[in-house]
């Protein structure tokens, strides 16, 4: 006998093979990791959590993007504030909104749990897939190239060690998760605490010898081409969105992690405001080093920044910190993404193997594996820049169909055992909804043709997700045969 199906408050015993083909045939089953034999142990706590949340989502981008948020709006340095207090706060709203889902469902997954809930198994399906094989696969090989690029001003790389560089630093990440959950967190909490250090330090610096005031009078120039200040507005919105991405990844490993339903809410909340207070601070920092069209005019405002105050010794500083923060970026990505592909598998919707805990080291070992080979492939080959490209915006609309579960699971009797609720609901859950469709739609408007082509990447899952369908269905019938396929 497996675990215990819930349905209108009846306890019902079920097989293992019925409960875990469920959700591949439409039927939503509550599920826990609750840490027994060859199932994941609830090891991370609430510093655990911050720590994850605040390393997943600074990355490189604060180094580099702020002038590309500052030129359309006119290198207003109101606007420009005002935006990235604006990201955060929509952040905020889908954190804290995730907060209520991730107290109410700690299990393995996530937002693939949520949506298989909410809206059925294809459209997990979906975002798993699309998942291991663009969102998260691609990002990890991104900050993979990004890697080997920042270490080539220290070391001359050639265009093959560069791929052996980003492979290795792939390979050092999967071994460590697989060695542990626990030693990946503590790695975790270091890399994170290095880098946040290392930035307030250096907007600290800045701050205190730079020259430049930072003033929010009114720029004299335009904020956009067109003059529209919403223009130019949505446009800096987008890219601080994108600088904020990454948060959502901490649901994934709710499966892990002990009194969920009071560390998630604390945890989003506590990492959601640190980020915003980073953000801002680093900002304010560039601007009184180099002012407002310094920053506008730098891609690598960080490095300009240092340079200008201190020396082009001193910036070299910024390159170690940078690697720093892509490493510690790729590690939380490979610690909690795999989660996502474990849930699949014990849904029979992915590779049998990958629902496997490590007998000794109690991690999904083989999911862990899979996600960072496949990394490696995108890295080496360099084709997860187009992947990105077209496939990065849909991760939206999954966010924003998470945040619509929480309207589900509080029409459910279930929803009671919760004892965190989202402030403001139901306002707070709408508007981060209604700000991931606005992002979509955006991409859709003024990019059809990344659209078209992203949405045909998603769905060419669909033959996947009927061949795992059928599969389940022929378990169903004959229950000594295990649900999905092996990993050759």
């Amino acid at each position: 006998m497996g675990r215990t199906a819930v349905d209108d408050n009846i306890t019902i015993p079920v097989p293992k093979t019925a409960l875990r083909t469920a959700a591949s045939l439409g039927t939503a089953q509550p599920r826990s990791d609750s840490g027994g034999p060859h199932e994941l142990s609830r090891i991370l706590g609430l510093r655990d959590l911050v720590f994850l949340i605040v390393g997943t989502v600074i990355g490189s981008g604060i180094f580099l993007v702020p002038g590309a948020i500052l030129r359309p709006l006119g290198n207003s340095v109101r606007l420009a504030i005002a935006v990235w207090l604006a990201g955060g706060l929509l952040s905020l709203l889908g954190a804290l909104t995730y907060g209520e889902l991730s107290a109410l469902k700690p299990d393995a997954g996530g937002l693939y749990i949520y949506i298989r809930d909410c809206f059925g198994a294809f459209l997990s399906f979906l975002f798993g897939w699309t998942l291991f094989f663009v969102i998260s696969s691609g990002s990890v090989a991104t900050l993979a190239v990004a890697f080997s690029n920042y270490l080539a001003e220290f070391v001359p790389l050639n265009t093959w060690m560069a791929k052996l560089v980003s492979v290795l630093l792939i390979t050092v990440i999967a071994v460590v998760n697989v060695r542990g959950t626990r030693q990946s967190a503590n790695l975790q909490n270091v890399t994170t605490t290095i880098k946040v250090l290392a930035i307030l330090a250096m907007s600290t610096a800045l701050l205190v010898f730079g020259k430049n005031t930072v003033s929010l009078a009114p720029a004299s120039s335009p904020p956009s081409s067109d003059g529209s200040v919403i223009s130019g507005f949505g446009l800096a919105m987008i890219s601080v969105l994108w600088a904020y991405e990454g948060w959502q990844y901490a649901t994934f490993s709710a499966g892990e992690t002990s009194n969920a339903h009071r560390n998630y809410p604390r945890a989003f909340l506590a990492g959601t405001a640190i980020l915003i207070v980073i953000y801002v601070f680093a900002n304010v920092g560039y601007i009184a080093a180099i002012g407002a069209q310094g920053v506008a005019g730098s891609n690598r405002v960080a490095a300009t920044a240092l340079a200008t105050v201190f020396n082009p010794t001193v910036a070299k500083l910024v390159t170690i910190t940078i690697l720093v923060s892509i490493f510690s970026a790729a590690n939380s990505v490979i610690l909690t993404s795999p989660r996502v592909y474990y849930a699949m598998a014990k849904d029979g919707l992915f590779f049998r193997r990958l629902s496997e805990v490590h007998p000794r080291f109690g991690t999904p070992a083989f999911a862990v594996i899979a996600a960072a080979a496949w990394s490696a492939v995108l890295a080496v080959t360099g084709t997860f820049e187009q992947l990105l490209t077209y496939v990065i915006f849909i991760g939206w609309i999954f966010y924003g169909l998470a945040a619509a579960s929480l309207f589900v699971y509080r029409k459910r009797s279930a929803a009671t055992s919760s004892s965190y609720r989202v402030p403001g609901y139901p306002v707070t859950p709408v508007v981060f909804i209604l700000a991931a469709a606005a992002l979509v739609l955006n991409t859709t408007v003024t990019q059809p043709r990344r659209a078209v082509v992203g949405l045909g990447i998603v769905l060419a899952g669909a033959p996947a997700y009927a061949i795992w369908r059928n599969r389940a269905k022929r378990a169903l019938a004959h229950p000594s045969q295990e649900p999905g396929a092996s990993l050759q």
